[in-house]
């Protein structure tokens, strides 16, 4: 097989494994996270894979559950940041050079802003739970792409048939709409998706230490902050599968946007 095949192969692999894991996610019913104190912190075992918690409820639905609640922020958050990245990106590079300044100015300053610092002010500013957690995401991990959007644009502004519409009297809407928007989707899709990773282990990680998501959500961050207080007993599955799940998620997400990014690629394409 070629690289193209390759490439497919493990793209569609990582695709039907989120999906599995989103449908698992709910699709499996409540009463598996009903409380059940006969079987409370069970080793793994073949009727629970992931064990039991505390309160007895199967860590294997809890786990299905919170990354199905992280997919969920993740693409909430993914899509605002990249529509930001997309509209800042455009005008920087369409609006003249005080607007290209002031909005570099405004990518380098976030660029300069630790991710998880910026992240839990604006989640805390506005109150926590889904909403502060989705601004937070959207608000700090757009810089990154609408610097590649402004790269491309000012690349497509110079190209032969932008120029030659300006001369037969277009507006700037119309090229932008016409000539811009369109070749901008492919790094926009591969932006979207590669977001993914980034908006789920920060919102894993600022739910972890309390300034996320609601306690009574089944996030995985809130059942690895739970778990902290069992492993010195022994319970190490508690955390354990939560926290390789979390990981094979970002890495699905991680290989789908790479392989995304390498079939759009037009040097690369037919490899």
């Amino acid at each position: 097989m070629n690289r193209r095949q390759i490439t497919l192969i493990t793209t569609f692999c990582a695709a039907i494994l989120l999906i599995g894991v989103v449908v698992g996610g709910l699709t499996l019913g409540e009463e598996r996270l009903s409380t059940n104190l006969d079987i409370r912190n069970a080793s793994p075992s073949l009727e629970h894979p992931f064990g039991t918690d505390h309160l007895g409820r199967d860590m294997l639905t809890r786990t299905l559950k919170g990354l199905t609640v992280s997919i969920g922020v993740g693409v909430i958050a993914a899509a605002a940041s990249a529509a930001i990245a997309l509209v800042l990106g455009m005008l920087a590079a369409t609006m003249g050079k005080a607007v290209d300044a002031a909005i570099s100015w405004l990518i380098d300053l976030f660029l300069g802003v630790p991710h998880l610092v910026a992240l839990i002010l604006i989640s805390f500013t506005l109150g926590g739970g889904l909403k502060g957690v989705v601004a937070g995401i959207a608000l700090t991990h757009w810089p990154s792409l609408a610097r590649i959007i402004r790269a491309e644009v000012m690349q497509l502004r110079s190209a032969e048939y932008v120029q030659i519409s300006r001369r037969l009297g277009k507006s700037r809407w119309w090229v932008a709409s016409r000539h811009i928007l369109p070749h901008l989707f492919p790094q926009l899709l591969v932006g979207f998706v590669l977001l993914f990773p980034h908006a789920i282990l920060h919102e894993a990680s600022i739910s972890f230490l309390g300034f996320g998501l609601s306690p009574h959500q089944p996030a995985i961050g809130i059942i690895l902050s739970e778990s902290m207080r069992y492993l010195t007993s022994g319970m190490w599955w508690l955390a354990f599968f939560p926290g390789i799940s979390l990981l094979i998620i970002v890495r699905a997400f991680d290989t789908l946007g790479d392989n995304l990014r390498l079939l759009t690629d037009p040097h690369r394409a037919h490899q």
